[in-house]
């Protein structure tokens, strides 16, 4: 995929540059007696593994002619292949039309849409043969489109095929033809099929290592030979599975690991601060089992997995502290109070706020920056005010220059406050009122509790 040459008067269009990714130790992190390597493939130039499928399928469709000058791709993805496709489709002159379940990150979908692709989004929580099941749902709109080309990565042999002529031969070599076991996750089973075709015919004994999100039926399929008519779910993004797909090659996998969601975001995180490598919630999923494996073993072995895409795709989420514990994925400290029910802490600095001294700029700029419609007014530490978008709406309606004038000025300084040993009947009375709850002493202010942070707090417990 990388032989093209270009012209002298001619820059290279962008997708030429896929593949060739590094491959580095891990040097940090417990490995027990093995070296444990990490292809980087957040490095490809759409920040991910499917970048190189993205180029196979499309070249592959217009060799063959199914993919004509103009023409539309329509696919259903988890975010990467369809970044992998828009990038290199926009370039080419194609329309790109994408379905992806509404658990994706928010970062996913604004690269999408900012690529130029089309997004449609559909529900996470059904399973095939549904009509919203997203893949059900692109190859609905495939069908009915005219001559658009359904890339279909679940069933496409070009998927495999970019992982069989690239992505092992790069490891082959950048190895030193010395690899013993690669750990791998399965979504559309594109990466273990062609690197299982491709090392067979190098490497026979190399042991293939499956990471599974908790909820996957793949590591069953694997332990017992049976398919599980059901599945649970995840939030790890881009593997697992509740069905085989079409084009999976699971002979060679002889070890497959189950690995929660609390394990792929903890391992992330520590690849992070350990490596300063920043990856996604699948490549913490890979290298939770990697290291499993790895730690496992009575005899040094050499074995790789996958930085699969970059972690600035999950800011929002995996290196969200605020997230990880609306997920119940980060645990802070308890006090046995509404401050458990805060969702952002005003010690901890997570609230966003303003100063009476601030102007009604500076305060609409922020709600608009975080989406919040209403901020705490602090002065040295103590709350004074609440200031919230329809002070601001009222304020500043009949003169665009008001908004010069000062939060002091406008904000609400008569406070219903809850202690935070005021309990929960008292929440839900305040609540119940149309209000947010402010937490608060004479000491010092806690934080907002919102209907949701208390929806939060109601899943957690009675789960």
């Amino acid at each position: 995929m990388n032989d093209r040459m270009p012209s002298p008067s001619q820059p290279p269009a962008l997708y030429t540059l896929i593949g060739n990714t590094p491959l580095v130790e891990v040097t940090r992190l417990d490995t027990g007696l093995c070296q444990l390597f990490l292809k980087l493939e957040s490095q490809n130039p759409g920040g991910s593994i499917k970048d190189r499928i993205g180029l196979s399928i499309i070249e592959a469709a217009e060799a063959d002619g199914r993919l004509r000058p103009g023409g539309t791709i329509v696919e259903a993805t988890a975010g990467n292949t369809g970044i992998g496709l828009a990038l290199v489709g926009r370039i080419k002159g194609y329309r790109v039309i994408l379905v992806v379940p509404d658990k994706m990150s928010t970062e996913k979908v604004l690269h999408l849409k900012a690529l130029g692709a089309e997004v449609h989004t559909t529900r996470s929580d059904v399973g095939k043969g549904h009509p919203e099941y997203y893949q059900d749902y692109a190859a609905r709109l495939a069908r009915d489109l005219p001559g658009a080309f359904f890339a279909d990565q679940f069933n496409n042999p070009a998927n495999p095929l970019a992982h069989e002529t690239t992505t092992g031969p790069e490891i082959w070599e950048q190895s030193g033809h010395d690899v013993d076991a690669i750990v791998v996750g399965v979504g559309s089973s594109g990466t273990l099929t062609g690197l299982t075709r491709y090392f067979r015919k190098v490497q026979p004994k190399l042991e293939f290592v499956l990471a599974d999100p908790q909820g996957s039926i793949l590591t069953e399929y694997i332990d017992t030979g049976k398919v599980s008519d059901t599945s649970g779910s995840w939030a790890v993004e881009g593997i697992g599975e509740d069905f085989i797909p079409a084009i999976a090659d699971m002979d060679s996998v002889k070890k497959a690991y189950t690995i929660s969601d609390q394990e792929s975001f903890d391992s992330a995180r520590a690849l992070l601060r350990a490596e300063g490598i920043l990856g996604g919630s699948s490549t913490g999923t890979l290298l939770a089992a990697a290291l499993k494996y790895c730690r496992e073993q009575t005899t040094p072995k050499r074995v790789v997995t996958f930085v699969c895409d970059t972690g600035t795709r999950y800011l929002s989420k995996v290196y969200n502290d605020g997230w990880m514990r609306d997920q119940g994925l980060l645990q802070r400290a308890l006090s046995g109070d509404l401050r458990d029910l805060i969702g952002r802490r005003y010690d901890e600095g997570d609230v966003v706020s303003v100063a009476p001294g601030d102007t009604l700029l500076t305060a609409f700029n922020r709600m608009r920056a975080s989406d919040l419609a209403q901020l705490p007014v602090i002065d040295g530490g103590r709350l004074v005010g609440i200031l919230d978008e329809s002070d601001l709406l009222l304020h500043v309606s009949s003169d665009a220059a008001h908004f010069a004038g000062l939060v002091g000025a406008t904000m609400t300084t008569q406070l219903e406050t809850l202690a935070p040993s005021s309990g929960l009947p008292a929440l839900r009375a305040t609540l119940d009122r149309g209000l947010t709850a402010v937490v608060a002493d004479d000491n010092a202010f806690y934080g907002l509790i919102t209907r949701f942070d208390l929806l939060n707090h109601l899943r957690r417990t009675l789960s």
